[in-house]
């Protein structure tokens, strides 16, 4: 429902990723303390990992040194979703033997945030952190072992972005079946044209490969099994290009209209590619697919 309304809503950074940290790793303290009040939507919390142009969680640069009984940290995010409202950061950074997560207020001295407007009008920030001081209780889990819960809560939000994907995609191809129903060209209904009608059929057995394929990675999640990576990137690759044809194939029926914004088929292309990129594109995920598969 959310790719279907285009909700501007933190679900998705809040709720979903970084709750995901908080379940999985969190001290008792750290789930008291913002577990229930993002669950309320009294507060917000963003997840931050991302700091090029695209996803890359392997090559993170921001660190984490030993200060005192605490840790200094230092490097740049981005792609942070609502992190410019957010009550408190959960950030990824290296420390000497891997990775560690971080709880940290986001008026902390030493960060900076930006805010960013994304193409498709939702908000995300670029965060700056100058050695920003913080006590050992920030640590989410353990030192060095972070990894295993910002695996899982990625893993996580890349089934629900495929989920918004195919939700995406799918209201795309609804409004542009309306349209061509209604829409009139040389006497006829276009929608009447075989060549459109031979392209709607093919892309409502793409969206419906794209929706078993996420409801698979989602039950996958759900059961725990060890494939579960496996099928998340075969779900967002697979979403992703699917809704990705869906909102180009919707332009293109609309005509010149489809460049307007008096039409919600540009509208759901901005979504589609802004979701595209959140948390690795689909050949980000076609890559992991071959190299699981050893290619």
């Amino acid at each position: 429902s959310l790719g279907r309304t285009l909700t501007p809503s933190p679900f998705l950074g809040s709720s979903i990723l970084s709750a995901r940290v908080l379940i999985d790793a969190g001290s008792d303290a750290q789930q008291t303390a913002w577990l229930p009040r993002i669950a309320a939507g009294e507060a917000i919390a963003s997840l931050a990992v991302d700091e090029g142009a695209k996803h890359a969680p392997s090559r993170m640069t921001t660190t984490a040194e030993r200060s005192g009984n605490g840790f200094r940290l230092n490097g740049e995010k981005g792609f942070v979703l609502d992190g410019h409202i957010a009550d408190v950061l959960i950030v990824a950074a290296r420390t000497d033997g891997g990775t560690t997560l971080f709880l940290i207020d986001s008026a902390t001295a030493g960060i900076e945030i930006e805010r960013t407007v994304m193409v498709d009008a939702h908000n995300a920030a670029r965060i700056t952190l100058k050695d920003v001081q913080v006590d050992a209780d920030a640590v989410i889990g353990a030192v060095d072992g972070g990894d295993e819960a910002l695996h899982a809560a990625l893993n996580l939000g890349r089934a629900c972005a495929a989920a918004s994907l195919t939700g995406a995609g799918d209201q795309a191809f609804q409004i542009t079946l309306d349209y061509i129903k209604t829409r009139k060209q040389f006497g006829k209904l276009i929608g009447e044209f075989q060549a459109l009608q031979h392209r709607s059929a093919h892309l409502f057995t793409e969206i419906e490969l794209a929706r078993a394929a996420t409801i698979a990675a989602l039950q996958a999640l759900d059961a725990g099994r060890a494939d579960a990576p496996f099928a998340v990137a075969v779900a967002k690759a697979k979403a992703g290009r699917v809704a990705e044809l869906a909102v180009q194939e919707g332009v293109q029926m609309h005509g010149g209209v489809g460049m307007t914004d008096a039409y919600d088929i540009g509208l759901f292309m901005k979504r589609v590619r802004v979701l595209n990129e959140f948390l690795g594109d689909p050949g980000f995920h076609a890559e992991s697919v071959a190299r699981s598969r050893g290619f």
